[in-house]
């Protein structure tokens, strides 16, 4: 009785077969189906490893939320020379709330010479290229968060050459911590003094022919300091030849959440755009020579997320791809080979028609097929 059973189950299950097998010898093999089938198999391979590559590669996530963290401190990282001497020019900065951050409390003043060794010049050439690439083509930005930490550092290399020369710029680099509120950083000549209606700096002590603005940035960032990442103002280098020029940098900082592979850390991004004039005061162009970073933030917040594709996803659209180029090519050669069959018979019943067509007296002919005869003997 148990066997009884078991074989009616293998039959039921048998029936329920979407796979069934045809013997070998009903399978008709031909030379297009197997030139098909060549190019399917070759089809299906080349997809295959651009589906594998795709799997292997990451991308970047970009989702926007409002910052609601106003209470913390903003990091700003600096490294600028200046064609001046050091005890000639101050650094500070000064935001909307009237706080003045003194420049002593994170910023080094190092005496240097203001133009660049070879080694130097390749750098800043080098830093200069990316730039403009980045402004052509801003997927690359994508690569740069991908390859933070791993890529080589874009500070500034020391010098390869012993000058002699006597140091005439001033080397200002390190950081500030600021309130999050629009802020003003500022190079201008003098040393900062703290004033009770805001401050000021001591430039009448300065000589007006010394007054020498040409700078370089070779670095400057907001928030965490990443190495290998770059931003919009690195490796910008401004010359003049008047004493009284004004640069202004108008910035929008943009705080910047980036999770990858390799890092996860709080940082910001910003645009920039920058103005120059000269100070002429008979012609009614106004200020105070020096360089200007007015810094505003944004209330958006960036959060930046290197994404995999899972091996779910990749599972099935291999399938789909291995699955699709049969059923298509198949219905392509059933569709090739029944044309084709068309074209022959009709070509065959037409050399048929010729061949056993009678002619009438009248010039027509009878395309009728006669009729057999049984010859009796």
């Amino acid at each position: 009785m148990r066997r009884l059973n078991r074989r009616k189950t293998l039959n039921l299950v048998k029936e329920l077969d979407a796979f069934p097998k045809v013997p070998d010898s009903y399978v008709e093999t031909s030379a297009s189906g197997g030139t098909v089938s060549l190019i399917a198999f070759t089809t299906m391979a080349l997809l295959t490893i651009m589906e594998f590559s795709v799997y292997q590669d990451t991308w970047m996530k970009y989702e926007y939320e409002v910052d609601k963290d106003f209470s913390s401190k903003l990091r700003i990282n600096i490294d600028i020379t200046v064609a001046m001497k050091c005890q000639y020019v101050g650094a500070d900065v000064l935001d909307l709330a009237e706080t003045m951050v003194a420049s002593a409390d994170g910023l080094v003043y190092e005496p240097v010479i203001f133009d660049l060794s070879p080694q130097q010049k390749e750098w800043q050439r080098m830093l200069q290229l990316i730039q403009s690439r980045l402004q052509e083509e801003h997927s690359l930005q994508d690569v740069i968060f991908k390859s933070a930490f791993k890529s080589a550092s874009t500070a500034l290399p020391p010098r390869e050459d012993d000058s002699s020369q006597s140091p005439d710029a001033c080397r200002i680099r390190g950081h500030l911590y600021v309130n999050k509120v629009a802020g003003n950083f500022h190079i201008t000549v003098g040393k900062a003094i703290p004033h009770p209606r805001g401050h000021a700096h001591l430039a009448a002590l300065v000589n007006h022919d010394s007054y020498n603005f040409s700078h370089r940035i070779d670095h400057l960032s907001f928030g965490e300091l990443i190495p290998g990442i770059i931003n919009p103002l690195d490796g910008t280098e401004k010359i003049t030849i008047d004493h009284n020029q004004m640069f202004q940098y108008f910035i929008t900082v943009v705080p910047t959440k980036l999770h990858t592979y390799k890092i996860s850390a709080d940082t910001h991004q910003f645009s920039v755009t920058e103005r120059e004039r000269i100070i002429n005061h008979a012609a009614g162009s106004h200020g105070v020579s020096g360089i200007f970073m007015k810094y505003d933030l944004s209330s958006l917040m960036v959060t930046v997320t290197e994404e995999h594709m899972p091996f779910w996803q990749f599972f099935v659209r291999l399938c789909g791809i291995v699955g699709g180029i049969f059923s298509t090519t198949g219905m392509l050669h059933g569709i090739g080979k029944f044309i084709v069959e068309i074209i022959c018979c009709r070509f065959r019943l037409g050399a048929y028609k010729s061949v056993h067509s009678v002619p009438f007296e009248d010039g027509h002919t009878d395309n009728h097929l006669p009729l057999l005869e049984n010859n009796t003997h």
